[in-house]
């Protein structure tokens, strides 16, 4: 996944020698936390089922694609497809089992 590119003015504020702007923005890996930044929007309910429940969310987040599987027969540049990116975590399950995010 990746995160939106930088506008043009965030771009050379940065880099004021210049340069091509970059199509996307820096790397949201699932596994590597470090990459996540901090999210837009944040909520923690606590319910007698679930225990506490943290939902956490990126806006503008967009998987990068490539011109394998289903892109294959695609011509020109592929599209950037951002959308808001979601996760919930709980404390415990009804059965018992070992919560993961989702």
């Amino acid at each position: 996944m990746r995160r939106p590119a930088p506008s043009r003015k965030e771009y050379y504020l940065a880099h004021p020698r210049g340069g091509h702007p970059p199509k996307r923005g820096g790397e949201f890996r699932f596994p590597k936390p470090e990459t996540w930044g901090e999210p837009d929007a944040a909520a923690t309910q606590v319910t007698d089922r679930y225990g506490t429940a943290r939902a956490t969310a990126w806006d503008r987040i967009h998987p990068r694609l490539t011109t394998r599987s289903v892109w294959i027969d695609h011509t020109g540049e592929l599209s950037v497809i951002e959308g808001t990116l979601i996760r919930l975590q709980v404390d415990r399950l009804p059965g018992g089992g070992d919560p993961l995010p989702l």
